[in-house]
């Protein structure tokens, strides 16, 4: 096929849609000065090779179909230098940076130039040097694709002949043991109960979807448009060692353990602003990636053209709600039961079939009704609910750009119909949580230290105060 005439994946199209369009904000924060000598050289030799969607605009036929055409880049238009007054502070500087990101996640993208810009930072912050910020239109692909195609242009900053690696993406291998003894009688159970479970999630989806809403609360004003007022970018880090304590002492997972942590610090802060409102309705989008593979691989193998399904929007969602606070619980008896309730949830969601019913949704409703109705629904589902959260795996290794050391990198997920989206990413064993706030609503300092408190409470009862925690 033709470059010229290769259509825009069915995610992509919903993505530049007219009513939802949704970019990525990476953000590397370096730990020298950055020296921006050899940009144009990077983009051209480096970034613009890993895919061809990079010179490429976005065009529409007039049957309505869009497809990717080729273009030449000027790269000089896709790099910004914000410029601020010399000499001040790193408070100063921090609030320049909030602000930038800010303006930037509310920007379109020219529809002149293919969909994606860089943006160098070169003021130092309480947390970097120097921050490299890259903005990427969803349309180009998912957390995977972006993933491996920002990482290529970085190399190990110890080595840079040898491969960054990531995280083992395996499932629990005792979950696993546990499956494959399973009696017949026991797998009639679990086939029954999936069957019950998916026709509950579909339906629940369905109507989450259509008609039914979320409160409005603290982190939700359920107003129209809300994907168009700034927003906050704050983050936390925590760190993987002490994540992985609450995993083994409580026989859970990674994913358990912070979805736990943010679901517990989200009523708290919902508690600490409203108490009535304490316990209202809030449901999460957990993001999941529906590659089947095992985990990520070098950073050449992942942008490899033979790879399987490299490109494109390969991600499906589950509704999950935020459990709630136990009656009189004003003082968080047990923490981890959000834990708990969180594994509970997302493991029988996973297991149903909902997901894949859904994706089959979407496609009937693209082929029959076409990607703006599809899109409208892909909104719809997004404004009903209260937040989206997404993880994806970084490298276990300091990387380095042009022999700048990267310090810490962060990303976010902007132009969501949604007062707040939650983004994770692990980094040489630290556990980055981005938190998107709109402003207005969302106090973020205060939203931050509610999710911080949430670990420490978390990780102090399932490593100091197991023994007398009764969990359910």
């Amino acid at each position: 096929m033709e470059l010229e005439t290769e259509p825009v994946s069915p995610t992509g199209q919903y993505f530049t849609s007219s009513v939802i369009s949704i970019a990525v904000i990476a953000v590397l924060e370096t730990q020298h000065p950055i020296d921006d000598s050899q940009t144009t050289s990077l983009l051209q030799n480096v970034f613009l090779p890993i895919s061809p969607r990079f010179s490429s605009l976005m065009v529409q036929d007039k049957d309505g179909s869009k497809r990717w055409k080729k273009v030449e880049v000027k790269v000089d238009e896709h790099v910004n230098f914000p410029i601020y007054p010399q000499g001040q502070s790193t408070e100063f500087y921090d609030k320049c940076l909030s602000d930038y990101l800010s303006k930037i996640a509310m920007e379109p993208f020219p529809h002149s130039r293919p969909l994606w810009e860089i943006h160098i930072f070169k003021y130092p912050t309480r947390a970097a040097a120097g921050n490299l910020i890259f903005k990427l239109h969803h349309a180009l692909g998912d957390g995977y694709s972006l993933m491996g195609a920002l990482l290529s242009c970085l190399q190990r900053a110890d080595n840079p002949a040898v491969p960054l690696t990531f995280p083992s993406l395996n499932p629990n291998q005792n979950e696993a043991r546990a499956g494959a003894k399973t009696s017949f009688h026991g797998g009639v159970c679990r086939y029954l109960s999936k069957v019950i479970g998916t026709v509950q999630d579909f339906g629940w989806s369905l109507l989450k979807s259509s008609v039914v809403e979320d409160d409005k609360t603290p982190i939700r004003s359920g107003d129209d448009g809300v994907e168009f007022r700034p927003i906050t970018v704050s983050t936390v880090s925590f760190s993987i060692d002490r994540v992985k304590q609450v995993k083994s002492n409580l026989n859970v997972t990674i994913n358990d353990v912070i979805c736990g942590v943010l679901f517990l610090g989200i009523r708290m802060y919902m508690q600490s602003m409203n108490a009535k409102q304490r316990n209202a309705e809030a449901t999460s989008l957990v993001l999941l990636n529906t590659r089947n593979i095992g985990g990520y691989k070098t950073v050449s193998e992942m942008v490899e053209p033979e790879a399987e399904s490299p490109w494109g929007n390969q991600f499906a969602f589950l509704h999950v709600s935020v459990p709630k606070l136990a009656a009189g619980d004003d003082d968080i008896k047990n923490p981890l039961s959000f834990v708990m309730d969180a594994r509970k949830m997302i493991k029988r969601k996973r297991n149903s079939a909902a997901v894949v019913l859904t994706g089959k949704l979407l496609d009937t409703l693209r082929k029959w009704r076409g990607p703006e109705v599809t899109a409208k629904y892909i909104h719809s589902t997004l404004k009903n609910t209260s937040m989206t959260i997404s993880n994806i795996m970084g490298p276990m290794e300091r990387m380095s750009l042009s022999n700048q050391p990267i310090k810490g990198f962060y990303f976010m997920v902007v132009g969501v119909p949604q007062s707040l989206t939650i983004t994770m990413v692990s980094y040489m064993g630290e556990m980055r949580v981005a938190l998107g706030t709109e402003n207005g609503l969302i106090d973020a300092p205060k939203f931050k230290s509610c999710i911080q408190k949430a670990f420490d409470l978390i990780f102090k009862a399932a490593v100091t105060d197991l023994s007398s925690i009764t969990i359910t």
